[in-house]
């Protein structure tokens, strides 16, 4: 595997010939990569290497972000991985919680460092992101991880969401030499990076968002579309053509309190060319993603 794709090859994109969209099973691909790793985790462990050792760190208890940590860990020690786990209480302070930071990044035992996002309001998201070793930014937030993917430059890591994109197109046999993208959103954690990894593979790339003008007549024109904006159900059947490959990041409640996506999947269902279904689309592959940049964090750590 390679943290910015480059070993993948991809073949000639299939066409929507028939009234059936391809369901691009991310579950199956999560289980694939976590195979993979399993698999190296035991040859390193059997050559005298200690495991890869992930620590994650939850600020709070929000619902969401235990649940999100708990399935991190749980598929972590399925892989091998030795995991840890810091929670601290919702009152920590910024200088509190650097101060872990400061103890992870020293333990040569922790090849990854996992912050759980959102942090509560008094804590200095940015000061957080910055202080963790960008050796151990398995997530791929600090600025020198950005800096490498956005440059070109080999050594960084890339954030899972998009990285687990990439490895779905990949493993979809899309050809994203030439291909027109549209990746619809612009955060710093999907949309930004997203783009710059097509960039790598050639594919020629618009980026539209929330406020984009008219934005069904400029995803129409894509061979491949990245929803990735946060809105439940933004983009139906007329913002595709019906050879398109779609690759849904949203992750929403709708009316009825139902997950779904930024796409209304109902509506594409026999339209488009194939679709990451939500859930067991692209959620599986970011906790798979996490995995292979820990995996990478210990073999650069270990020279092996």
């Amino acid at each position: 595997m390679s943290c910015n794709g480059a070993t993948y090859a991809p073949t000639v994109p299939r066409m929507n010939t028939t009234t059936t969209t391809r369901v691009i099973d991310g579950k199956a691909a999560a289980e694939r990569v976590r195979l993979e790793v399993d698999a190296e985790v035991a040859a390193r462990v059997g050559r005298g290497l200690r495991a890869p050792g992930l620590a994650t760190v939850l600020v709070g208890e929000d619902a969401a972000s235990q649940v999100y940590i708990r399935n991190k860990r749980k598929q972590a020690e399925a892989a091998g991985l030795v995991s840890t786990h810091h929670q601290l209480a919702a009152t920590t302070t910024t200088a509190e919680l650097l101060d872990l930071v400061r103890v992870l990044n020293a333990d040569a035992t922790v090849d990854g460092i996992l912050v759980q996002l959102p942090l509560p309001k008094q804590i200095d998201e940015a000061a957080v992101l910055v202080a963790i070793d960008p050796k151990k930014d398995v997530d791929g937030f600090h600025p020198d991880n950005v800096a490498r993917l956005t440059m070109g430059m080999p050594g960084g890591f890339v954030p899972c969401t998009p990285l687990g994109c990439l490895r779905l197109l990949d493993d979809e046999g899309v050809n994203l030499v030439g291909a027109r993208v549209v990746v619809v959103g612009r955060s710093n954690i999907v949309g930004k990076p997203m783009a710059s990894l097509l960039l790598s593979r050639h594919a020629t790339v618009t980026i539209a968002h929330s406020k984009t003008v008219d934005l069904a007549s400029i995803t129409r024109e894509a061979d491949v579309v990245v929803a990735a904006v946060g809105r439940a159900k933004m983009l139906g059947r007329e913002h595709f053509k019906a050879s398109a490959i779609v690759i849904d990041v949203g992750m929403n409640r709708d009316a009825d309190g139902k997950l779904c996506g930024d796409v209304d999947y109902a509506a594409i269902d026999g339209h488009v060319a194939a679709a990451t279904p939500v859930p067991g689309g692209v959620g599986p592959m970011t906790i798979a993603m996490l995995l292979h940049n820990t995996l990478t964090s210990h073999a650069r750590a270990t020279a092996q």
